[in-house]
Protein backbone atom coordinates (compact mmCIF):
# COMPACT_ATOMS: atom_id res chain seq x y z
CA UNK A 1 0.00 0.00 0.00
CA UNK A 2 1.48 3.25 -1.04
CA UNK A 3 1.37 6.67 0.50
CA UNK A 4 -2.03 7.40 -1.03
CA UNK A 5 -3.59 4.63 1.06
CA UNK A 6 -4.26 7.05 3.88
CA UNK A 7 -6.69 8.74 1.54
CA UNK A 8 -8.08 5.41 0.39
CA UNK A 9 -8.74 4.38 3.97
CA UNK A 10 -11.23 7.22 4.13
CA UNK A 11 -12.77 6.21 0.80
CA UNK A 12 -15.83 4.13 1.73
CA UNK A 13 -17.31 1.35 -0.35
CA UNK A 14 -20.09 2.65 -2.53
CA UNK A 15 -23.51 1.17 -2.64
CA UNK A 16 -27.14 2.15 -2.23
CA UNK A 17 -27.33 1.29 1.48
CA UNK A 18 -23.91 2.58 2.56
CA UNK A 19 -23.76 5.72 4.68
CA UNK A 20 -20.53 7.29 3.45
CA UNK A 21 -19.73 9.11 6.67
CA UNK A 22 -20.21 6.02 8.84
CA UNK A 23 -18.22 3.81 6.47
CA UNK A 24 -15.24 6.16 6.41
CA UNK A 25 -15.35 6.64 10.17
CA UNK A 26 -15.12 2.92 10.88
CA UNK A 27 -11.82 2.31 9.06
CA UNK A 28 -8.33 3.08 10.24
CA UNK A 29 -5.52 4.10 7.91
CA UNK A 30 -3.19 1.15 7.18
CA UNK A 31 -0.32 1.95 9.56
CA UNK A 32 -2.45 2.67 12.66
CA UNK A 33 -4.51 -0.45 11.89
CA UNK A 34 -1.32 -2.51 11.60
CA UNK A 35 -0.11 -1.19 14.96
CA UNK A 36 -3.45 -1.84 16.66
CA UNK A 37 -3.46 -5.41 15.36
CA UNK A 38 0.00 -6.10 16.76
CA UNK A 39 -0.97 -4.51 20.09
CA UNK A 40 -4.16 -6.59 20.26
CA UNK A 41 -2.10 -9.75 19.73
CA UNK A 42 -0.31 -9.04 23.01
CA UNK A 43 -3.38 -10.39 24.81
CA UNK A 44 -3.19 -13.76 23.02
CA UNK A 45 -1.33 -16.85 24.23
CA UNK A 46 2.32 -16.86 23.13
CA UNK A 47 1.88 -19.42 20.34
CA UNK A 48 -1.11 -17.61 18.87
CA UNK A 49 0.58 -14.25 19.20
CA UNK A 50 3.65 -15.30 17.23
CA UNK A 51 1.52 -16.92 14.53
CA UNK A 52 -0.80 -13.90 14.35
CA UNK A 53 2.02 -11.36 14.26
CA UNK A 54 3.77 -13.15 11.41
CA UNK A 55 0.54 -13.46 9.45
CA UNK A 56 -0.35 -9.78 9.88
CA UNK A 57 3.15 -8.70 8.84
CA UNK A 58 3.15 -10.92 5.75
CA UNK A 59 -0.32 -9.81 4.63
CA UNK A 60 0.46 -6.12 5.02
CA UNK A 61 3.74 -6.62 3.09
CA UNK A 62 1.90 -8.44 0.29
CA UNK A 63 -0.64 -5.65 -0.03
CA UNK A 64 1.79 -2.76 0.27
CA UNK A 65 1.76 -1.94 -3.45
CA UNK A 66 -1.98 -2.43 -4.08
CA UNK A 67 -3.49 0.64 -5.73
CA UNK A 68 -7.03 -0.54 -6.49
CA UNK A 69 -9.32 1.33 -4.04
CA UNK A 70 -11.80 -1.54 -3.89
CA UNK A 71 -9.10 -4.03 -2.89
CA UNK A 72 -7.65 -1.64 -0.33
CA UNK A 73 -11.08 -1.02 1.20
CA UNK A 74 -11.81 -4.74 1.37
CA UNK A 75 -8.41 -5.41 2.92
CA UNK A 76 -8.78 -2.71 5.56
CA UNK A 77 -12.39 -3.66 6.28
CA UNK A 78 -11.59 -7.32 6.87
CA UNK A 79 -8.65 -6.53 9.12
CA UNK A 80 -10.82 -4.07 11.09
CA UNK A 81 -13.42 -6.81 11.57
CA UNK A 82 -10.69 -9.16 12.75
CA UNK A 83 -9.48 -6.53 15.21
CA UNK A 84 -13.00 -6.13 16.56
CA UNK A 85 -13.31 -9.91 17.04
CA UNK A 86 -10.10 -10.29 19.06
CA UNK A 87 -10.54 -10.75 22.80
CA UNK A 88 -9.80 -7.67 24.89
CA UNK A 89 -8.08 -9.58 27.68
CA UNK A 90 -6.05 -12.76 27.85
CA UNK A 91 -8.51 -14.58 30.11
CA UNK A 92 -11.36 -14.30 27.60
CA UNK A 93 -11.95 -17.25 25.33
CA UNK A 94 -14.47 -15.83 22.90
CA UNK A 95 -13.20 -17.15 19.60
CA UNK A 96 -15.88 -17.67 16.96
CA UNK A 97 -16.27 -20.11 14.10
CA UNK A 98 -16.20 -18.77 10.57
CA UNK A 99 -19.53 -18.00 8.99
CA UNK A 100 -20.34 -20.60 6.27
CA UNK A 101 -21.14 -17.83 3.77
CA UNK A 102 -17.52 -16.69 3.99
CA UNK A 103 -16.36 -20.06 2.67
CA UNK A 104 -18.53 -19.62 -0.42
CA UNK A 105 -16.82 -16.34 -1.24
CA UNK A 106 -13.26 -17.68 -0.87
CA UNK A 107 -11.08 -18.56 -3.83
CA UNK A 108 -9.34 -21.93 -4.10
CA UNK A 109 -6.07 -20.29 -3.04
CA UNK A 110 -7.68 -18.79 0.06
CA UNK A 111 -9.22 -22.13 1.00
CA UNK A 112 -5.79 -23.74 0.64
CA UNK A 113 -4.26 -21.12 2.93
CA UNK A 114 -7.02 -21.66 5.46
CA UNK A 115 -6.42 -25.41 5.35
CA UNK A 116 -2.69 -24.88 5.97
CA UNK A 117 -3.49 -22.52 8.84
CA UNK A 118 -5.78 -25.12 10.36
CA UNK A 119 -2.97 -27.69 10.36
CA UNK A 120 -0.43 -25.17 11.70
CA UNK A 121 -2.66 -24.28 14.64
CA UNK A 122 -3.90 -27.78 15.42
CA UNK A 123 -0.98 -28.54 17.76
CA UNK A 124 -1.53 -25.33 19.71
CA UNK A 125 -5.06 -26.30 20.74
CA UNK A 126 -4.56 -29.97 21.58
CA UNK A 127 -5.82 -30.79 25.07
CA UNK A 128 -2.97 -31.07 27.57
CA UNK A 129 -3.21 -33.31 30.62
CA UNK A 130 -2.62 -31.52 33.90
CA UNK A 131 -1.24 -32.98 37.12
CA UNK A 132 -4.65 -33.87 38.54
CA UNK A 133 -5.63 -35.80 35.39
CA UNK A 134 -8.04 -33.18 34.05
CA UNK A 135 -7.61 -31.94 30.51
CA UNK A 136 -6.92 -28.35 29.76
CA UNK A 137 -7.84 -27.04 26.29
CA UNK A 138 -5.04 -24.46 26.30
CA UNK A 139 -1.35 -25.27 26.18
Amino acid sequence: MQRSCKLLANFPATGPSVDLRKASATLYPPIPLYRRLLRAHRNLPLEMRSLGDEYVKEEFRRHRMVTNPIHVMGFLTQWRRYLDELPRDSSANNFKKLDPTIFEKMSAEQLGQLYELMHATRDVWKPVSTEDGAEDSRS
